[in-house]
């Protein structure tokens, strides 16, 4: 069964490790070794006891340079491997997890801090394709960096451009290690946060001018009935006056034929 542990160091320290197991076989039949990643350490450097049916052992060693911080492990070798390991690191820094958004022509605050540490030194960068470039506040009156207290660093960016938008690193220096944590900056512009209203703009002018053509094409459609109406009226008025005109004229000879 496998047991983690991290350990976190930004100064020298004397450090001491222990691992027990207990079990229900021989104790004697137990071999128990001490690594450092993959590499095997000396048994010299490290003292196993044992009480009852658990084993002990500690390692004991001192830290004085980042080459010595990394993962220990204690192995107890009986049917099934048990092992246990100690992550020894430097402290991690904190920023903001998620990009922070801000605007063309603003100011912004980069803030990066380290909680219960104090490292020695902080540094920007920013990232430029695959290379980290240091912010360099003495070139560019734009940048200004500072920190209120002693474990928390503070980039402050003035005038943005959407050209400033982009993955910017604090970078924490300490007498065992470094730390660094990323923070994403985005510049908008001002017509940005518009875009929305006007496509719902656009849109309802799209709908305005769809509902005035069918209500146009429904007119149109409307008068041309009413236009064949009223010809077929006058085709039948012309026809009825011509069927009048037909009839009175027999009616006409009639009379003259009588009257000689």
């Amino acid at each position: 069964m496998l047991v983690e542990k991290n350990i976190t160091l930004e100064k020298p320290s004397n450090m001491e490790l222990t691992c027990q197991f207990t079990t229900s076989g021989d104790l004697n039949s137990i071999n128990i070794t001490w690594r450092k990643g993959d590499e095997l350490l000396e048994n010299n450097n490290y003292l196993i006891n044992a009480s009852g049916n658990t084993l002990y052992t500690q390692y004991t060693f001192t830290i004085i340079n980042s080459k010595q911080m990394g993962s220990y492990s204690c192995f107890f070798e009986e049917e099934k491997e048990q092992k246990g390991t100690f992550n020894i690191k430097v402290p991690e820094l904190h920023g903001k997890h998620k990009p922070l958004i801000t605007y063309v022509g603003d100011s912004t605050v980069l803030v990066c801090k380290c909680e219960h540490c104090f490292p020695t030194n902080w540094t920007w960068y920013r990232s430029n394709g695959s290379v980290q470039v240091p912010v360099d506040v003495h070139m560019n009156d734009k940048y200004v960096i500072s920190g209120k207290h002693a474990n928390e660093t503070r980039l402050k960016i003035m005038h943005l451009s959407e050209e400033d938008g982009g993955s910017y690193w604090c970078h924490a220096i300490f007498q065992l290690g470094e730390s660094e944590e990323h923070i994403e900056l985005v510049v908008l512009s001002f017509l940005v946060p518009l875009k929305p209203f006007l496509a719902i703009i656009a849109e309802v002018i799209l709908l305005v001018a769809f509902i005035l053509l069918c209500e146009m094409y429904t007119q149109k459609k409307k008068k041309h009935p009413e236009e064949g109406k009223e010809f077929e009226q006058i085709e039948q008025l012309k026809s009825d006056d011509s069927n009048g005109i037909e009839n009175n004229a027999p009616r006409h000879r009639k009379i003259e034929s009588g009257n000689q």
